[in-house]
């Protein structure tokens, strides 16, 4: 029973917080990070568009055996940059195509 006293079930959901956060986003051992400068989406590191190829790799790593997980976490930061791209400039904004091979296609399972 609720509160109120009746057995009804709320269809009432919570607001959806941001995004998912980088675990390391400030320098770590004197090194600056590969990951996003907002919103811009360039790499921090290396100025490239993020995901840049070094935070490719660091991400294949940090999620060895778990590509699902690597490529929902990858949806939520595309999510992001969509609405932040778009923010910044409307009429020239990155085609979701465009950003969907950026942030998620390259993490697709490769054949041996």
């Amino acid at each position: 029973m609720t509160a109120s006293g009746s057995d009804a079930i709320t269809t009432r959901l919570f607001a959806p917080e941001r995004g998912p956060r980088p675990q390391h986003p400030y320098p770590c051992r004197g090194e600056v990070p590969h990951t996003p400068l907002r919103p811009m989406w360039c790499c921090r590191a290396d100025g490239q568009p993020w995901p840049c190829g070094q935070a490719r790799l660091l991400l294949r790593v940090e999620y060895d055996g778990n590509l699902p997980g690597l490529s929902i976490y990858l949806a939520g930061l595309m999510y992001d940059a969509m609405r932040d791209l778009y923010h910044l400039n409307p009429h020239d904004a990155p085609t979701p195509t465009t950003l969907f091979t950026r942030f998620i296609a390259w993490t697709r399972h490769q054949p041996a």
